[in-house]
């Protein structure tokens, strides 16, 4: 495969764009395009912030919610920009450091993820995890 098709733009984006520019065109169309994003990019950023305080993937699921909203939002787009430049940015910071200091970071990450289940779980449910796992142990 050539470098040229390398760079190029997949054809489905071509597709896309196409059918987004006739949607626009419509005064119509541009309205309903509009609620239609922002309702989509708005349920999916909803189910992401939900997943945030639990294991998995709650802000990659905010992002992609972001990415829908940059369809057709312009401040979307640049928050969009904004938080992919800085976490490639953290991520090669990340990677240039040593193990010690990955294992520090990923420590501190794993205590605050369980610092956030815990008091997700005491207030919604008002079950103190800590008091629960001792009295089973």
């Amino acid at each position: 495969m050539d470098e040229g098709a390398l760079l190029q733009k997949p054809r489905w984006r071509d597709r896309m764009s196409t059918t987004l520019e006739v949607v626009r065109a419509n005064p119509t169309g541009r309205v309903a395009l509009k609620i239609a994003v922002g309702l989509a990019g708005l349920l999916v950023v909803a189910v992401g912030a939900l997943l945030i305080p639990l294991p998995g993937p709650g802000w990659l699921i905010v992002l992609g919610g972001l990415g829908i909203w940059a369809i057709e939002f312009s401040w979307a787009r640049r928050l969009l920009t904004f938080t992919r430049r800085y976490l490639r940015l953290w991520t090669r910071w990340v990677t240039r450091q040593s193990w010690a200091v990955r294992i520090a970071i990923g420590l501190v990450g794993m205590i605050f993820v369980s610092a956030v289940v815990w008091a997700s779980v005491l207030l919604s449910f008002d079950v103190n995890l800590v008091t629960e796992i001792l009295d089973r142990l």
